[in-house]
């Protein structure tokens, strides 16, 4: 089986206390590039997520974030009796005021002054946080699970397209040999032709030289090999995606390969047909490389 680099996958969770969110994404890239945006305060969670990233994918451009939060009213409140020394002070202060003046004011009840600002604090437990560091690699195991089962799901749609433009590159490589076989009477009637010119003329031809000229001729001419290459290609580029795994590499530099031969059948051509054909074939090389840039 093959693999898309392009993927996405998310999942949220709750657990003590505290809701946290999963965003994972990947694009296409040359190599493995994670990058990470994580809560602090939680030890080896960076260390766990990068090493679960590197196993499970060797190519892509890996964008992962956690968002985490404490769900509402599960925080836990501690008194700053500091702040509650500051608060009654300035209670005093205003009911020493107030009957200087002649107002009478009723006390104040302990939850109102509690519900004073800062006289209780929000306190995060640091415990808490540092002992989900398992179960947050447990829910990281799922989401990497669903976004491999996409990334395998776009790899499935790639291989069927890829296999569809091998067998269009097959039938264009079976329409060229056709083309150069045709072509070869015009062309040894064009050599004939020219040589009955050369010796008219009456100069004197060395032979030696002669005959390397006519087989340079006849190479330059030849498309034998770029065919022969090509369905070599074509089916190593098959034997590749039967594998399946990590292929993106090799067949990238196979759809290199097939381009270089495409481009010399063209300029070997010699033939309006050769040559129309070998440019069809170009566009199917090019299309089909386009795919595969988006393989792992």
């Amino acid at each position: 089986m093959i693999h898309s680099m392009t993927a996405f996958a998310s999942r949220r969770s709750t657990e003590q206390g505290l809701a946290w969110v999963w965003d994972l994404r990947s694009v296409n890239a040359r190599g493995l590039d994670i990058r990470l945006r994580l809560p602090e305060g939680i030890e080896g969670l960076e260390q766990a997520v990068r090493g679960a990233i590197s196993a499970a994918m060797k190519r892509g451009s890996i964008s992962l974030s956690l968002k985490m939060a404490r769900e509402a009213g599960d925080v836990p409140l501690t008194l700053d009796p500091a702040q509650l020394d500051r608060t009654l002070e300035a209670l005093r202060l205003v009911q020493e005021r107030a009957g200087r003046i002649g107002v009478n004011l009723s006390a104040p009840s302990p939850a109102e002054i509690l519900s004073q600002r800062g006289v209780m604090t929000a306190r995060e437990d640091d415990s808490t946080t540092e002992s989900l560091l398992p179960t947050l690699q447990a829910d990281l195991e799922s989401l990497l699970k669903d976004f491999l089962a996409m990334r395998a799901r776009e790899g499935a749609l790639i291989a069927d397209v890829l296999i569809g433009q091998l067998t269009e590159i097959e039938s264009l490589v079976a329409q060229a040999q056709t083309a150069a076989e045709s072509r070869r009477d015009v062309q040894k009637q064009a050599v004939t032709n020219a040589l009955v010119r050369v010796l008219d003329t009456g100069a004197e031809v060395d032979p030696e030289r002669l005959r390397q000229e006519l087989a340079l001729i006849a190479i330059k001419a030849d498309v034998t090999e770029e065919i022969d290459r090509l369905r070599a290609h074509i089916a190593a580029a098959r034997a590749l995606m039967y594998k399946g795994g990590a292929v993106g590499r090799k067949l990238d530099f196979l759809a290199q390969e097939f381009n270089r031969e495409a481009n010399t059948l063209c300029s070997k051509s010699q033939s309006k047909e050769l040559t129309s054909i070998g440019l069809d074939l170009k566009a199917a090389i090019e299309q089909m490389r386009e795919q595969i840039q988006n393989l792992e």
